[in-house]
């Protein structure tokens, strides 16, 4: 198997994601999760701000240093007046910050808006894996996925942010600023992505264990392509599981039509035709599925998921190729 480093660094696609989006993982490569490579208007405002921050930072250290130069070498009366520390210690600073203030405002206060969007999505922060529910019109769940989120691109979306266990944080640099998931609280986040492609998401508070291992997809698709995305998730499992599946996942795993209704751990109805595992960090394919359910621990230590070292060879290939074809 690819190592994870390598699937989100340099490697190709996996085969599923080939199978869903025009524009598989390894197109996005370049700038797959870096805030100066913006995807939407948001983070096009945030990137902005970057870029005048540190320009107008460089423009003043290179001044100071010609000024530091000029007192150590040519010794010009006028760097010691009064009028030069005030102007330039105290008057120029002062101009300096209260613009970048009052443009910081400006700019930053279109990403608060509020108004209809054409896509609401749940997102719950666990530990160490991301809950994501698709919501109608009125608030009810439509249907249920997990550690990816699949958005129509040029539609503006809404994210609903909430936390179920400690404090984490939802990050996607290409789409948006960072913003915090906190027990008992609703936080929303806007985001409209300008291109179709895939961009990659991270916790971004330190949550416990194995938070560096919780990361994240952001896939735009096509509106047509993301519509008929949904309606396969609206479906139920195509066929029932195997009876490892009922005997060692279905207290933790939902099937939606069949009898595993378990909600500890991810809904695993369409898990095959998600782009990674584990939250993020190995490529979705049977070999993978294999090794997580028998090296969770070692993959991703201290999860909540326990390896099933135990099980036979033949169980685990019959499990990984049913959750392989679960699309």
């Amino acid at each position: 198997m690819r190592p994870a480093c390598m699937y989100l660094t340099g490697a190709a696609a996996p085969r599923s994601a080939a199978r869903d989006i025009d524009a598989p993982l390894v197109n996005a490569l370049h700038g797959i999760q870096s805030a100066l490579n913006p995807q939407s208007p948001q983070a096009s405002a945030i990137a902005e701000l970057a870029w005048l921050l540190i320009g107008g930072a460089a423009a003043i250290f290179a001044v100071v240093m010609v000024l530091a130069a000029l007192a150590v070498w040519r010794h010009p009366r006028w760097l010691g007046s009064r009028n030069a520390i005030v102007i330039g210690g105290i008057a120029v600073p002062m101009l300096v910050l209260s613009g970048l203030l009052v443009h910081s405002v400006t700019r930053m206060g279109g990403l608060t808006d509020r108004g209809d969007a054409s896509l609401r999505v749940e997102v719950v922060g666990k530990q160490w894996w991301w809950r994501v529910r698709y919501l109608t019109a009125s608030g009810a769940t439509d249907f249920e996925t997990a550690n990816e989120l699949r958005v129509p691109a040029g539609s503006s979306v809404e994210v609903a942010l909430a936390s179920d266990d400690v404090l984490h944080s939802f990050w996607v640099p290409n789409l948006a600023g960072k913003l915090d998931l906190v027990p008992g609280r609703v936080n929303r986040l806007r985001f409209t992505a300008t291109n179709t492609g895939t961009w990659r998401g991270q916790c971004a508070e330190y949550c416990g264990g194995p938070h560096a291992l919780m990361a994240f997809h952001v896939i735009a698709l096509p509106v047509a392509d993301f519509e008929r995305w949904a309606e396969r998730q609206r479906a139920p499992a195509a066929t029932p599981p195997p009876p490892a599946f009922t005997a060692h996942c279905a207290v933790c795993h939902t099937l939606r039509g069949t009898p595993a209704g378990g909600d500890r751990g991810p809904d695993l109805t369409h898990v095959g035709g998600r782009i990674a595992l584990a939250a993020g960090i190995l490529p979705n394919n049977r070999q993978a599925i294999a090794t997580w359910i028998t090296s969770s621990q070692h993959v991703k230590p201290g999860n909540l998921m326990p390896s099933f070292r135990t099980l036979p060879a033949v169980a685990v290939a019959e499990l990984a190729a049913y959750l392989e074809g679960l699309e």
